[in-house]
């Protein structure tokens, strides 16, 4: 939000020779966060008014001009200008060299330097409005329009800073830093609050008084969602420009100046933080309703988007149906028209929740619905209608008041919160005394009562909407009062008696660590949403999967219960820049069924897991090699996490992987993931053309971290061990788990063997139909001496033997 500090100043008188810089430091610390002080007039440095003394065609172009200017500086300028709207003695406004403009308003700022244009020497530049940034203030008819400052009465040569009166400093304020303080979304509650920092007078809005007598009148249904609405049917108006002040101020915080009635209730709302809305009285029709929109009803908003509006919507309506929508914006049949004369101005307060609903509903929140969703206090309306009136008044002199009425059924209750001042003290950590903390707390517009140790503190009602509500809270006013800098640092002592483990914390990060340093794969991060796209290539099912009730984009509406999906995305976005990669990610995955909070027994919750899931994807190798990469990075996790080992089985295919190439991932007898190649049709339907993926996606929530190591110390060996390769061919059915057991298993082949390891594979035209050659590496060995090649074959010969006992294996001949 942005903020006038002469505007401010209208409500608080800030001494002459005020330091900005501890303003915004003092603001900061005690109160609201000011990211940036900006000096208006800097942007407009080396910028004058010029006034056009002749005009002549520019001899080698005709579109420009040469303009003889008078800059004040006793010199007649010469300046080749384009615009269509030049006149003799029009005042203009002059960027001097070394001022900084944006060509026709778009693109990156330029410096003006003297240059000649077609042959002729040019002095600075004759700018149109958004050149300089005034565009939004001065809106152009046409493109080639120049700003024309005729109205301007001054001389030549002053700065456009001081002709328009923009030396001002802009306060820009972080939006975060105020979300639970509603009484700061508008100049007078910061005046309010710098009033009370540097115990300064706050000027009184005064109420507004009227004692017209009319049948005018407001219905409100639901003063749960509408505590008050004041209207006011007022005549005597009509569409003109609001005063260049008006103006100028709306522009300065970045808002755009439409015409005196709009600009009055967007100047009131950046003055107050209540907003107001103005309907042109001739086309409401009976008397004003504040109801619950009816399902399926349709309103037409101010910016042309048609609502199909629902029962949880807050709506004004007339006797004809909805007019706008609450807290949000105005329908554009029934607000600000060319032709209007009389107005209904609305000043209402309406319940946050329910505005904040709407607006995200429709994805339409606006300068008013995000102060109302803050929790406006209803006393705020007494503010925004006096200023209204007001500035009605100083406009329109012949105003006239020919309807009033304020319904404010559902009134607000001040908050009151009893603080025991040796529980303050305690939680201060310093003793104020009981003079200070009062003085502190009334400056804030808090009502206080000491009786001994006890405090009694009623909340003014700015700050009564859920703002202050237990005793913390006013801890927290006095503490920022008093000022956190005056706080002395204290140091304190602990100790620490044992090491607190977390296996399942510690198991992990050495996951992570595991996949990203030794196995090489890429970490990344998805949002918690997924594209329906990849849901439906990769999940097929959207059965126990959670939607969102306004989600980012209509095609985000599923939150993920698998992190396969979004890492598919992650993989097409990729596959345009590489060939090979693999990247992983461990997240949170959420399920439509409910289990019971560990917090609050009273409260039901989505479940919540954490996944670990991965994607190995390649161009370039087979997927043969794809694939045992990847079962080796998840077979080799447990050695190196220091957690049990997997088992991989076929029992039940993911429906979106291979018919053939899958497995799932087992703990002992527990299913815990599953992993294979993505199927051709699927990796089509999420875009993936060229690469070959294998996914795997395990529940880090059922790995079981080892308690203590069981590692055992194993001698190297002392005598030569062989290695041994041997192909055979078996039944293509037949598994490596199957031929590795036969040879390594509780009767092992033969005692002098050490290990088998798997090689290759081979199938061709070599190798007999339905057989499939696998190459085998024996490693053969004695604790005792070197042994000959007779018996190191005898042991060889005791493996083939026992491999075709139990699994066929017969020997490959060439």
């Amino acid at each position: 939000m942005k903020l006038s500090l002469s505007w401010i100043k209208d409500y608080v008188d800030l001494p002459e020779d005020t330091d900005l810089k501890k303003l915004a430091y003092d603001l900061t610390m005690d109160t609201v966060e000011v990211e940036d002080v900006e000096f208006l007039a800097n942007r407009f440095d080396k910028m004058v008014v010029g006034v056009i003394e002749a005009i002549e065609q520019h001899p080698d172009a005709d579109k420009l001009r040469v303009c003889k200017v008078d800059i004040g500086d006793g010199e007649i300028k010469n300046i080749v200008c384009g615009g269509i709207n030049l006149e003799v003695g029009m005042r203009v406004a002059v960027s001097c060299p070394g001022a900084v403009v944006r060509w026709h308003g778009e693109g990156e700022p330029v410096v003006i330097k003297n240059a000649k244009l077609r042959g002729v020497p040019s002095y600075g530049m004759i700018c149109a409005s958004s050149e300089i940034g005034l565009g939004d203030l001065f809106p152009a008819k046409e493109e080639a329009e120049i700003l024309d400052l005729s109205d301007f009465d001054v001389p030549a040569g002053t700065a456009i800073a001081d002709a328009l009166d923009l030396n001002d400093v802009i306060l820009e304020i972080d939006n975060k830093s105020m979300t639970n303080r509603p009484d700061l979304w508008g100049h007078y509650g910061i005046a309010r609050e710098i009033a009370a920092l540097y115990n300064l007078k706050l000027k009184e809005i005064k109420p507004f008084e009227t004692d017209v007598q009319s049948d005018f009148n407001v219905e409100i249904d639901d003063t749960v969602r509408c505590p008050r609405y004041i209207g006011v049917q007022i005549e005597g108006v009509n569409v003109k420009p609001a005063p260049f002040k008006m103006q100028s101020r709306i522009w300065r915080v970045g808002m755009r100046p439409i015409n005196a009635l709009v600009d009055i209730t967007n100047y009131v709302m950046l003055a107050t933080g209540n907003p107001t809305h103005a309907f042109d009285a001739t086309q409401i029709e009976d008397h004003i309703v504040v109801r619950r929109a009816k399902d399926n009803e349709r309103l037409l908003l101010l910016n042309d988007k048609e609502l199909e509006l629902c029962s949880d919507d807050l709506v004004i309506t007339d006797a004809c149906g909805p007019v706008a929508l609450a807290g949000v914006m105005g329908g554009a049949k029934d607000s600000i028209l060319p032709t209007t004369e009389q107005v209904i101005l609305e000043v209402a307060n309406f319940e946050s929740t329910g505005i904040r609903r709407t607006a995200l509903r429709y994805d339409n929140r606006t300068e008013a619905s995000s102060r109302y969703e803050k929790a406006i206090d209803p006393e705020r309306c007494d503010q925004a209608l006096s200023l209204s009136m007001q500035y009605f008044k100083e406009i329109y002199p012949e105003v006239k008041v020919t309807g009033y009425c304020d319904k404010y059924e559902n009134r607000l209750k001040r908050a009151e919160i009893d603080v025991n001042l040796t529980w303050l003290e305690k939680r201060l950590g310093k003793h104020l005394t009981n003079e200070d903390i009062r003085n502190k707390l009334e400056l804030l517009g808090f009502e206080v009562a000491i009786n001994g140790e006890d405090m009694h503190v009623i909340a003014p009602t700015w700050r009564s909407t859920g703002d202050i509500s237990i005793k913390d809270d006013v801890m927290e006013e006095v503490a920022r009062m008093y000022g956190y800098d005056n706080f002395e640092a204290t140091p304190f002592t602990t100790s620490f008696e044992s090491a607190i483990n977390q296996k399942d914390k510690d198991l992990v990060r050495n996951i992570k660590e595991y996949l990203a340093i030794r196995c090489g794969m890429q970490e990344v991060y998805t949002y918690p949403w997924m594209n329906d796209t990849y849901v439906n290539a990769v999940l097929q099912d959207t059965e126990g999967v959670l939607k969102l009730s306004t989600p980012p984009a209509p095609n985000l509406k599923y939150i993920r219960s698998s992190l396969l999906p979004n890492l598919c995305e992650a993989v097409t976005k990729n596959e345009r820049y590489f060939d090979d990669f693999s990247i992983f990610e461990e997240a949170q995955v959420f399920y439509d069924r409910n289990y019971t909070s560990p917090y609050d027994e009273t409260e039901s919750l989505p479940e919540q897991k954490r996944k670990i899931a991965g994607a190995f994807a390649s161009s370039t190798r087979k997927i043969e090699t794809l694939f045992r990469e990847a079962k080796g990075v998840l077979e080799y996790m447990s050695r190196y996490t220091h957690m049990e080992a997997f088992t991989f089985k076929k029992e039940e295919k993911p429906v979106w992987s291979d018919n053939v190439v899958w497995m799932n991932i087992y703990v002992q007898d527990e299913c815990i993931g599953e992993m294979g190649l993505l199927s051709k049709k699927v990796a089509l339907d999420c875009g993936i053309k060229n690469l070959s993926v294998i996914l795997f996606e395990i529940d880090s929530t059922m790995l079981k971290p080892l308690i203590s190591r069981t590692n055992k110390f194993e001698h190297l060996a002392e005598y030569p061990e062989t290695d041994y390769d041997v192909s055979m061919l078996f039944d293509v059915n037949t598994t490596w788990n199957e031929i590795y057991d036969a040879i390594m298993g509780p009767k092992k082949a033969a005692a002098l063997l050490k290990e088998a390891a798997f090689i290759d594979e081979y199938r061709g035209k070599q190798v007999p139909a339905g057989k499939k050659s696998v190459t085998i590496r024996l490693t053969i060995g004695s604790p005792e001496k070197t042994l000959t090649s007779e018996e190191i074959e005898k042991v060889a010969s005791q493996v083939l033997s026992k491999l075709n006992k139990k699994v066929g294996g017969e020997l490959r001949t060439q």
